[in-house]
């Protein structure tokens, strides 16, 4: 049975046509019947049943195109009947196409069809009556065989034009579930972008700040090892803390990344959490502060105005602006060079202003966002007091060295 309905689905026209000519062999008996005998209800004479024959085979293929070309069958049939008007041709079992083709066109998103389809179903009937009254027929009679004629056509357009409703409806449906897919589909691409752009930032500013503080304290370490041996022992120690503190920010991230996964005890890792340090902030910047002068880069560091709690996202954001700052201003400063961090609660912001004295970095850092692979951690650092809210100023200081200045809103960003 499936079969039989996708074929019937695929191939409408094979079905209609075989319907036309199912119409046609009946109307074909009619006919025949006409030539023999002259009861009422046939053609008579000859001029009538020569007629007869082109107005049935329109009427067929009205039945046959109907879907196809439904316009063009309703003109046909609309040409057919007034022919069989004229030419005085009895009503026969052909003209069921017209009701065929009413319920077609209101079937269908035309509307000039549409209306004139109901037109024609409401004046066709009328006609009938009028054009071959029954004369064996009473007037309540006629008037009542007319009213059932043009309620059975009206009716067929009501069921085609519930057909259409009802189409545009389950398309309309459709549309928009493909419309919700593709929504969805987007936003979980957007989502992992965003995801990915995080997890790259907390990288870099994990690995790129760490790395370099062990890269410094390392050469630093080699170059004494030999003259100061007390010295290299510190440096080597910087290095190991600093390692040490680069791992739990890495189990710290990792621990983040994995929330939501099942731990060795089944614990969700939303449950387990809790065995990773918090998200570093500004009371955190102390530390970070001194971690750098241990590197070697002279800091001074201010706080103004009253500290208060902050949300997780200003701190954070706050503390990894300045790590950055601090970050650049070692691995582009130059020798000798001095760095000046100031810190500053407003009423409805958080001001960071971080500055070094050093040569500056490359134009493409700042200006182009990070050509040829350079100034990433300027991209996530805007990134980052973007998702916030705030601005970012980045750029060459007056009288040399380099510039980062950031406010941060303390109230929700709507």
């Amino acid at each position: 049975m499936n079969r039989i309905y996708d074929f019937i689905r695929r191939h409408p026209t094979w079905v209609d046509s075989c319907w036309a000519v199912l119409l046609l062999m009946i109307s074909s008996v009619w006919f025949l019947a006409s030539v023999e005998s002259d009861s009422e209800g046939l053609p008579q004479g000859p001029k009538e049943q020569v007629a007869a024959v082109p107005i049935v085979l329109a009427l067929c293929l009205v039945v046959a195109l109907r879907r196809r070309t439904a316009e063009k069958m309703l003109v046909l049939a609309t040409g057919t009947g007034v022919a069989q008007v004229v030419t005085h041709v009895d009503v026969g079992p052909a003209n069921f196409a017209m009701l065929v083709i009413v319920f077609t066109v209101a079937s269908r998103n035309i509307r000039w069809a549409s209306r004139f389809a109901l037109g024609g179903a409401v004046a066709a009937p009328t006609i009938a009556t009028l054009r071959w009254p029954d004369e064996n027929q009473t007037l309540a009679g006629a008037i009542l065989g007319d009213i059932f004629l043009t309620v059975t056509f009206v009716l067929a357009w009501v069921l085609g034009d519930s057909l259409r409703t009802r189409r545009a409806y389950y398309a309309q449906l459709e549309e928009r579930a493909t419309r919700l897919e593709k929504e969805r589909e987007a936003q979980t691409q957007i989502a992992a972008a965003a995801e990915r752009a995080r997890i790259a930032r907390e990288l870099h500013d994990v690995v790129a700040h760490n790395v370099s503080v062990m890269v410094v304290q390392a050469d630093g370490a080699a170059y004494v090892l030999d003259s100061a041996p007390e010295q290299a022992k510190q440096a080597l120690s910087t290095i190991s803390g600093t390692g040490r503190q680069a791992l739990a920010e890495m189990r710290r991230l990792l621990g983040v990344l994995r929330t939501g996964e099942s731990g060795p005890d089944g614990a969700s890792g939303r449950e387990g959490a809790g065995e990773y340090g918090p998200q570093p902030g500004v009371d955190q910047l102390s530390e970070l502060i001194e971690q750098v002068r241990g590197a070697g880069l002279a800091v001074s560091f201010t706080i103004e105005g009253t500290p208060r709690p902050l949300p997780s996202s200003i701190e954070l954001t706050a503390y990894r602006v300045v790590q950055e700052a601090l970050t650049n201003s070692r691995k582009h400063g130059g020798p000798d060079v001095g760095a000046t961090v100031r810190l500053r609660y407003g009423t409805d912001e958080l001001s960071l202003l971080a500055e070094d004295d050093g040569r500056g970095a490359e134009r493409e850092m700042y200006e182009e966002g990070g050509t040829d692979g350079l100034g990433h951690g300027l991209i996530g650092m805007r990134e980052r007091v973007g998702m916030v809210g705030g601005s970012l100023e980045t750029g060459p200081r007056p009288g040399g060295g380099f510039r980062i200045c950031a406010v941060l809103p303390l109230k929700a960003v709507p």
